[in-house]
């Protein structure tokens, strides 16, 4: 086996001293990045897959195509725009700029086809915003101030605030509520047999 040695690897998210990413793949890390990637070198793009079957490719690469096709045609703008929210609000504060980018179009273009859509890039963010975070609050391990974090918000007070326009409550209230609601596991067997 030979090892892939990558350029350079993008990350969002801050810098974690003693992670040892650059060691481990020979290349520098740039962190803060304005999105998640692993850049390759060409000829590493050029070399033959380990495990690669052709029998299973050709059963498996027309029902992908397919895939492929019929998920760049149903995707709206829209679900595009809130997809790519969804990858960069991690601990981030994505912009219009940002999501254009990583769309891969300008930033006009970008605020003319969302306002063709009836609605605003603010308006996306916050549905975004509101549905990250009621999946981060429906997970207990996730701190209330880390979901807050996570959907990039620094200031607690204005995560409150916009938790409360959004629920009507608390993300404590909506946490408590929520929890109650799943059911819960029976510990006793569900068919019990007479004693003789």
């Amino acid at each position: 086996k030979t090892r892939l040695n990558p350029k350079r690897i993008e990350l969002a998210r801050p810098p974690e001293p003693g992670n040892g990413l650059e060691e481990y793949f020979g290349c520098p890390v740039k962190y803060r990045a304005t999105r998640n990637a692993l850049i390759l070198r060409v000829a590493d793009l050029e070399r033959p897959f380990a495990t690669h079957n052709d029998e299973l490719l050709q059963m498996l690469a027309p029902q992908f195509e397919n895939q492929l096709k019929a998920g760049r045609t149903k995707q709206t703008i829209l679900e595009q725009v809130k997809w790519v929210l969804k990858r960069l609000l991690s601990g981030s504060r994505p912009d219009l700029v940002m999501v254009a980018k990583e769309l891969g179009m300008g930033e006009r273009t970008l605020q003319r086809r969302i306002t063709d859509e009836g609605t605003t890039f603010r308006q996306l963010l916050n549905e975004t915003r509101h549905e990250l975070v009621r999946q981060y609050l429906g997970d207990s391990s996730v701190e209330i101030t880390e979901a807050a974090f996570l959907v990039g918000y620094q200031d607690p007070n204005s995560f409150y605030r916009a938790f409360r326009s959004w629920e009507g409550k608390t993300p404590a209230e909506w946490r408590a509520a929520n929890q109650l609601r799943k059911p819960k596991k029976a510990n006793a067997p569900a068919h019990s047999s007479p004693r003789a």
